[in-house]
């Protein structure tokens, strides 16, 4: 089989996707949509793994010989001997029994095989199409980018379980929150270069520039909203103020401003810390239904006038998960699909973003 080069592409960054895919691009493309689909479900694995407090159920790192469960009911006891000597188990925990620590430490074990797993999904197949000479110039340093960064949101993770082991009975909301918007920096850097690769950029209006100003701003702002929400769960917010849109009879919590300092409201209040998400959605509601609305007017094509009306759609669906898991108390199950419909909605902006983009920018 005869092998693809690209000896004659432009090495820019920008140049990524500027002509038409070629068979190598369109497998590098297809590659990366597998691994951006493989973190999605990673994501929403993390936010199960939060929601039944089973993240502090394994208490040891070992990047190899951690792919292996316990074999044996002597290494059950010693991995359960060292559960119970944080403060999770002792002071919420207490009284747990084997099998019950059995439960929370196969949903761990499953979401650090999953992270194992992507790694090897994009780092045999990256170094695969760049021996063979199938990445176009200038792709193999964002796919070394992205596996770096996928290295380092491993490492959060570690970091962010070692801060339960010794005085909280949880982890750190602000490690927490590093881990998931390392997460977000990978998924939305392989997406966006996939569909460089699959979607090549074309001649785009320069009419629709405000609306990509604005679908810039709509990432920015759902990324944010994506970490406060990292904060409503490293603090569990969402089990208190369980009504909408009011929040104990208020429309501004009394609590919003209890802490002495007023940046630590911001990250160690529930009650501040829900309302800023709470505020932040909508924000990101009215920002989806704004550029739906403007895009009706641009000389836009058929794709990009269907992002554009997804995008206001799944905005509208996320709200109402958030909404709906928080008059529930947070179930597990919409928990998790409140995540997933996070990620859905930056998804579907970017999308929109790259089908409104023009060749050169």
């Amino acid at each position: 089989m005869t092998t693809t080069t690209h000896t004659d592409e432009p090495t820019h960054a920008a140049d990524l996707g500027a002509r038409a895919p070629s068979r190598d691009d369109k497998a590098v493309a297809v590659w990366l949509l597998i691994c951006s689909a493989m973190i999605f479900a990673m994501a929403v694995i993390g936010a199960v793994t939060r929601l039944t407090e089973s993240g502090l159920s394994i208490m040891e790192w070992a990047p190899l010989s951690g792919a292996l469960p316990p074999l044996s009911e002597a290494e059950w006891q010693r991995l359960f001997a060292l559960y119970q000597q944080i403060p999770e188990y002792q002071e919420v925990n207490r009284g747990m029994s084997l099998d019950e620590f059995r439960e929370i430490f196969w949903l761990e074990y499953i979401h650090r095989l999953w992270g194992r797993l992507i790694g090897v999904v994009f780092l045999l197949p990256m170094l695969w199409f760049w021996l063979r000479r199938r990445l176009k110039p200038g792709l193999a340093r964002h796919l070394w980018a992205i596996f770096a960064l996928g290295a380092l949101q491993g490492l959060m993770g570690w970091y962010m379980v070692a801060s339960g082991f010794a005085e909280r009975t949880d982890v750190s909301q602000y490690r927490l929150v590093a881990h998931l918007l390392l997460a977000v920096a990978v998924y939305v850097y392989t997406l966006a270069i996939a569909l460089r690769l699959l979607a090549p950029l074309d001649g785009g209006s320069r009419r629709a520039g405000a609306l990509r100003l604005g679908l810039v701003a709509l990432v920015a702002l759902s990324i944010i909203t994506i970490a406060s929400g990292g904060f409503v769960a490293g603090l569990n917010a969402g089990f208190i103020y369980n009504t909408f849109p009011l929040m104990d009879g208020r429309l501004v919590p009394e609590d919003y401003g209890a802490l002495s300092s007023w940046s630590a409201n911001l990250f160690e209040n529930v009650a501040a810390v829900q309302f800023n998400h709470r505020v932040l959605a909508i924000a990101t509601l009215a920002g989806a239904i704004a550029l739906w609305a403007a895009s009706l007017a641009a000389p836009l094509s058929a794709s990009a006038r269907r992002a554009m009306a997804l995008l206001a759609i799944v905005a509208a669906l996320q709200v109402a998960l958030g909404i709906s898991a928080l008059l529930l108390v947070v179930p597990v199950w919409l928990g998790a699909l409140h995540q997933a419909g996070a990620l859905a909605l930056l998804t579907v902006a970017i999308c929109a973003l790259h089908s409104l983009r023009r060749a050169g920018l």
